[in-house]
């Protein structure tokens, strides 16, 4: 399966302290969402969007956008380095 990829990465919290995880494709963006437990309104709307792009219908840069702005509403973004 091809990756659909974007630029710049989107960075997010982990689960251990002092990592930082860098997203910079929609199946990865689409992977740490599912491992979120808050599930806000624009989670929901980046996981529809992730699943968009899979099927061609969404550019890549708005998965990025939305699921920035997911990571933002859920306290997972982090600023890059």
């Amino acid at each position: 399966m091809a990756l659909h990829w974007f630029n710049p990465p989107v960075y997010v919290r982990t689960d251990r302290p002092g990592i930082r995880f860098g997203v910079s494709h929609v199946e990865g963006a689409a992977e740490q969402l599912l491992k979120w437990t808050k599930r806000g309104p624009k989670w929901k709307l980046a996981v529809e969007t992730c699943m968009a792009a899979m099927g061609g219908n969404v550019p890549t840069q708005e998965v990025r956008r939305a699921f920035e702005a997911a990571a933002k509403e859920e306290g997972m973004f982090l600023p890059p380095a």
